[in-house]
């Protein structure tokens, strides 16, 4: 079993790291305990030169970083492997509304990539001033155009609920898959849930039943790598993502976030520092009781429009999941410290270099071995979350919740 996260960015998209390239991306999935990764911004020329430049074929369309451009110092373990994706902002009018869609496309190999870059740029789209381009095209003809370019292609509507840029957001989304994809809808076969809802939110919905529900960490700088993950079975290749993807098979489960934690889990305007749970929002009329103008209603509120089930309902064969949180932030959680904090950095270090990866520290390591490199308080720490006992501040409009150990 491994863990996978793919949907990253790399450099060339906008706000993210100077970092974001292949070998702080292969130095930070080392230490987190990722073994497969998407190379992300696979559109972008000038990535898609140092993919092809940087990257060895290690298997059945997955790569590896070569060896003589690894960094030092991260802990031992399996290469990580690389995956060719992308991630597309399709804005445009449909029914009426101005849609805002962003879609994670899987790809079989950078020759694929290259094949669907020169596609989109032929229908004028300007792939080279953002590794996320921003395309005037009905999220239904990409997918099209991407079965052209292979059949093997997948696109994985992302982050499904956050309220701008989704598939069913509550800014420029839709309330039905069918009325995203129309008459390719049977070719969706999975949905990136985001960090602002879990499994049990998508859950209740009853037409997301035949949908994969996949996590991945949207990554804008490596450090973040593994937020969210989603848990495989067998050796990493792309046939094999594939299958799990399109037929289930293979697929273990998913690492979450906790989704209170994400920054568009509940209602608010963080201008005015106003956060609300659904029905307040509805008692208030959408509008912000300080300034007047419309609340930005949260991922929570979207799940429970379009709802036809209580909460606590549970699919059968519904894939099970975990909830983390990123080490540095158990860390502040025990000591009090800042998660960004010199002291919360010094101690993930020794974490790092005494354990091994974060994920089997966060996970499975015996708490006897952790003790004596964490100490008593960040090993509570790690006992408490590992047995849910966390509260979170909600996340709203943009603005990440906070975690709290019970």
């Amino acid at each position: 079993m491994y863990l996978a996260d793919l949907h990253i960015h790399s450099r060339y998209s906008r706000a993210t790291s100077r970092d974001c390239d292949l070998p702080h991306l292969d130095w930070w999935a080392r230490r987190k305990g990722i073994r497969l990764v998407g190379t992300g911004d696979c559109t972008h020329p000038a990535w898609r030169q140092e993919l092809a430049r940087q990257l060895v074929p290690a298997g059945e369309g997955v790569y590896a970083l070569r060896p003589q451009l690894r960094l030092p110092g991260a802990p031992p373990g399996p290469d990580p492997l690389f995956l060719v994706t992308g991630e597309i902002s399709s804005i445009y009018k449909k029914d009426g509304r101005t849609r805002k869609v962003h879609s994670l496309l899987l790809l079989p190999g950078l020759e694929e990539a290259g094949r669907l870059a020169a596609r989109l740029e032929a229908l004028g789209g300007n792939l080279h001033s953002d590794g996320r381009p921003i395309l005037k095209l009905d999220c239904r003809d990409l997918l099209e155009l991407l079965l052209e370019v292979t059949p093997q292609g997948e696109l994985v509507p992302a982050h499904i609920w956050t309220p701008h840029f989704a598939l069913f957001g509550a800014c420029s989304g839709f309330d039905r898959l069918e009325d995203c994809f129309g008459d390719l809808s049977g070719q969706i076969h999975g949905v990136e849930t985001g960090l602002s809802s879990d499994p049990p939110m998508n859950w209740r919905i009853s037409a997301l039943d035949r949908l994969t529900l996949l996590s991945h960490s949207d990554a804008h700088s490596p450090a973040k790598l593994g937020r969210e993950a989603t848990l495989l079975e067998g050796e990493p290749s792309y046939p094999q993502v594939l299958r799990a993807i399109r037929t289930g098979e293979g697929l273990a489960g998913t690492v979450e976030f906790f989704p209170q934690e994400g920054k568009y889990h509940l209602d608010g305007h963080r201008s005015c520092g106003v956060c609300l749970a659904p029905a307040q929002t509805l008692a208030l009329g959408g509008i912000c009781p300080v300034c007047g103008k419309p609340l930005t209603v949260g991922v929570e509120h979207r799940v429970e429009i379009l709802a036809d089930r209580p909460a606590g309902f549970r699919p059968r064969g519904a894939r099970p999941f975990r909830r983390m949180a990123p080490l540095p932030e158990v860390i502040a959680a025990s000591t009090g410290w800042a998660a960004a904090g010199k002291r919360t950095l010094a101690l993930y270090e020794r974490l790092l270099a005494g354990l091994g990866p974060e994920f089997p520290i966060l996970d499975r390591l015996p708490l006897e071995e952790i003790s004596p490199v964490a100490g008593p308080q960040v090993t509570e720490g790690i006992r408490r979350l590992r047995l849910g006992q966390v509260d979170c501040r909600p996340g709203f409009d943009g603005q990440y919740g906070r975690m709290f150990l019970r």
